[in-house]
């Protein structure tokens, strides 16, 4: 139930802060010394083992996103913006298309391929809606220069195979099977098929969740049927005899436009590929166009769905590798916390100092701030906590995580 969950969240540790605090929504009080200083050893033990106990008591659901495949040698985004920039995946037009993307992002902030991705889609979106109208423009206006719909969609296209290099190689998987093995530990050790369900929602377009759930053993639906060949097919995930549902939110990297064919397949890497097999991946900000069909439209029904627990049962939702940056997941976590009643409770692992962005928002507010727990790179934020630390604490990385939920210190 919510109220037990609530208490295990109690007992999470105290390290010095600045200021002491009620922790009357979390079922006591607790002084805490007024000195800032660094956690207590004995105190994260606790932390550490209550965290599993909350992890064990909810139904499960796990979102992901790139941080948490640096681990096994994938890019980060800085890194495959950089990398697809320069990549020989990128030809001549392209550049000339992409130059000019890049350019109408000038400014302070920081910009990314995904970013880039996303103003691309829009464009072609556009395109194809003037074209639906009998509209005469055929070109569309980025940073002063003028360019067709062939030539937006063949720069998509590039960027997608740029994207797809970097990631379609060889990883390291083993941090990835010990995620899944504390995740889905037999309810009843022993006995075959005890699993623990879990859902994954996965923002990242590599396979390490997949591959490790199956190098476990764990049956599990991830949308399409057959073997590394398959087709569409969401009813899998309605399947009573899956342990682990995959949700790809933002497609992946073996999945594939098939000509004449309204939905993509996953193709195994001994089919022949060629440029009439466009992949599927879109990144988080893209607004028209993949965002609303097949898949995408589905997969996220299905993530509204997960995130609402059923009646009378807790749902935990941890988060990894991910920087609140995709509005269509936010919203949706969002409505669930607060449509819950209290019977959703969120984990973030963050790399920031503080709660950030909606999380912010979350933790700021009183009618959700107990459902959110928040380790950061400096601290423990939950509720009226606000545990501070002077030095970094690692247990934002997700190979840090899975030691935690191992019940390492």
């Amino acid at each position: 139930s919510s109220t037990s969950v609530l208490r295990y969240i109690s007992l999470l540790p105290a390290t010095k802060t600045l200021t002491p605090v009620e922790h009357g929504s979390l079922g006591g009080e607790m002084e805490e010394d007024r000195k800032k200083g660094s956690f207590d050893e004995a105190e994260k033990r606790k932390a550490i083992q209550k965290l599993q106990d909350l992890i064990v008591q909810g139904d499960k659901v796990v979102l992901l996103g790139a941080g948490a495949s640096k681990c096994s040698g994938l890019p980060l985004i800085a890194d495959l913006t950089a990398n697809a920039l320069s990549s020989k995946a990128l030809r001549d037009d392209s550049k000339k298309v992409l130059g000019a993307v890049q350019k109408s992002f000038e400014g302070e902030g920081i910009s990314t391929i995904e970013d880039y991705l996303s103003e691309l889609v829009d464009h072609l979106a556009v395109l194809d809606r003037r074209k639906a109208r009998g509209a005469s423009g055929s070109t569309i206006a980025i940073s002063g220069s003028e360019f067709t719909r062939e030539q937006i969609s063949a720069a998509i296209e590039d960027v997608k195979k740029s994207i797809h290099d970097q990631i379609a190689i060889q990883a390291a998987v083993e941090t990835h099977r010990r995620f899944v093995q504390c995740l889905h530990r037999p309810t009843r050790p022993g006995k075959k098929g005890s699993w623990q369900k879990v859902d994954y929602l996965l923002l990242n377009y590599d396979t390490l969740i997949e591959d490790a759930l199956a190098l476990e053993r764990i049956p599990y639906a991830d949308g399409f049927e057959g073997g590394a060949t398959g087709w569409w097919n969401p009813q899998v995930y309605d399947k009573d005899d899956k342990y682990g549902r995959v949700f790809k939110l933002h497609g992946s990297i073996n999945w594939r436009e098939m000509n004449g064919e309204e939905f993509p397949r996953r193709l195994g890497p001994a089919i022949p590929q060629n440029n009439q097999m466009g992949i599927v991946i879109w990144p988080a900000s893209t607004k028209y166009r993949e965002t609303q069909l097949d898949p995408f439209a589905t997969l996220m029904e299905y993530a509204r769905r997960v995130l609402r627990p059923l009646p009378g049962r807790q749902r935990v939702l941890l988060v990894c590798g991910y920087s609140f940056s995709d509005a269509h997941i936010d919203i949706e976590i969002d409505r669930a916390l607060r449509a819950s009643e209290g019977n959703v409770t969120v984990i973030v692992f963050t790399y920031d100092d503080r709660p950030m962005k909606i999380v912010e928002k979350w933790h700021n507010d009183p009618d959700l701030s107990h459902q959110v727990i928040v380790f950061s790179r400096r601290g423990l934020f939950h509720g009226e906590k606000w545990l501070t630390s002077d030095a970094d604490i690692s247990w934002w990385k997700f190979e840090e995580v899975v030691r935690l939920l191992e019940g390492e210190t």
